[in-house]
């Protein structure tokens, strides 16, 4: 039987998408991308924010439209089962399984529920070691590599502790085993994620191995470039600061998510650090690494954020000037202390300021964007653009599908697809850069 499936939400959530994959395919079943071509149809879901619930009930409902032709089976997992199961089970008849995340580990045992059973014996996914048997959905050379499952740190706007659990680190050596065997394979480039990833190793071995870790991944010889996301600013040790200098494999690019920069809201918030903590550690790691990208993300509109907190805000956005920066509105979540504050911000307000605080990045980026032309980069070639005319890649400034790409003048003389190639910016535009071979 042919599955396809469709991962939605966060890079946590594609891996869990691509062990199911592996669990398919370690029993024969055959993966195919078309839904159209689909006996079976997974959706890996995601819950996070209301946008991420609307999405993947619209998806839900987009595949439901297969089954009418083709499609046998509908199944729904992930996040959003997670939290609402006996409600989308309710309204959505066409899904033929819903399985929570809570459940993964039997996974197999839930889709026999619904699936013809298939002879022999495979062992079940397990979502902290399974991880061999996955099936790698982000081409050839890139790889994403998670190091701890959940989280613990219980922000007042966030439901992923309910979703996702505490967090649980994943034994230092299963990590190296795993990036050693994907260099193997060929992924040069390895994407260190976790909800947290700088609480690395503290439920395990009672500190952060975070700066440790990225050492020995660096030692491994055939990986090229190491990154890491989701960097706690309460947790970035200078430890991790002169690992990241010291590395010529681990790319000087800090996503570092703040929220606020109003100590009134972080609080609220239930954030582990304060407004000056945070403008230390963005000064202590430029003047250790000058060519540093920092990425961040904020919230917008929580509840009891004033005028004043906001006008904080901005004035910080604009004197900080991220390389990268995405802006959320806040969505009321159920289940979070966040959701019973008094003084929720209205819509229109909300929409106002993400839109000032959009305004103003876009700004900082086109000015700081100019700084690149007539400089060389590394680019990882990943596509070419429909037309032929460019090839498409991205530096070790730029994380997939959260920044920027690079369009490579192609003079159709040699093959650069998956390759690391230097290119000399001639141009830039909005966010993206623009050069040739150099």
């Amino acid at each position: 039987m042919n599955v396809g499936f469709i991962s939605l939400g966060c890079s946590k959530n594609l891996v869990d998408t691509e062990i199911a994959i592996g669990n398919f395919k370690h029993r024969n079943y055959t993966i195919v991308n078309n839904p159209k071509d689909a006996d079976i149809i997974v959706i890996n879901t995601c819950g996070f924010i209301e946008a991420a619930k609307e999405e993947a009930i619209n998806t839900i409902l987009e595949m439901a439209e297969y089954k009418k032709k083709c499609c046998k089976y509908l199944i729904a997992m992930g996040c959003l089962v997670e939290r609402y199961k006996d409600e989308l089970e309710k309204a959505l008849p066409e899904v033929d399984l819903f399985i929570k995340f809570s459940e993964y580990d039997h996974l197999w045992d839930k889709l026999k529920e619904v699936l013809p059973e298939e002879a022999g014996e495979v062992k079940d996914y397990n979502r902290l070691e399974n991880y061999m048997e996955r099936v790698i959905t982000t081409g050839t050379k890139t790889a994403y590599l998670r190091i701890a499952e959940g989280c613990s740190n219980f922000c007042t706007y966030c439901a992923i502790p309910k979703i996702r659990g505490k967090f649980v680190s994943r034994p230092f050596e299963d990590i190296i085993a795993e990036a050693k065997e994907l260099a193997e394979k060929g992924y040069e480039e390895i994407i260190v994620i976790a909800q947290d990833t700088t609480k690395y190793g503290v439920d395990l071995y009672g500190k952060s191995r975070l700066d440790e870790l990225l050492q020995a991944l660096s030692n491994i010889e055939k990986i090229r470039w190491i990154r890491f996301l989701y960097a706690y600013p309460e947790t970035i040790t200078d430890e991790l600061i002169q690992v990241v200098k010291e590395s010529s494999k681990i790319c000087h690019y800090f996503d570092i998510p703040i929220q606020h920069i109003s100590d009134d809201v972080l609080k609220r918030m239930g954030r582990k650090t304060n407004a000056q903590n945070i403008k230390n550690l963005i000064s202590k790691t430029r003047n250790e690494i000058p060519d540093v990208v920092l990425r961040t993300s904020l919230i917008v509109g929580f509840p009891g954020e004033t005028q004043e907190d906001f006008e904080q805000l901005y004035d910080f956005v604009r004197e900080t000037k991220f390389d990268r920066l995405g802006v959320f509105t806040y969505s009321k979540e159920d289940g979070t202390p966040a959701e019973k504050m008094p003084h929720q911000i209205h819509g229109n307000t909300k929409k106002a300021r993400y839109n000032r605080i959009m305004a103003l990045q876009q700004q900082i980026v086109e000015d700081k964007q100019r700084q690149h032309i007539g400089k060389t980069y590394e680019v990882l070639i990943e596509t070419k653009t429909f037309d032929n005319r460019y090839w498409v890649g991205r530096t070790k400034m730029d994380v997939p599908e959260m920044d920027g790409l690079v369009y490579v003048k192609n003079d159709h003389t040699e093959e650069l697809m998956n390759q690391f190639v230097n290119i000399n910016v001639t141009a830039v535009k909005n966010y993206d850069l623009y050069g040739e071979r150099k």
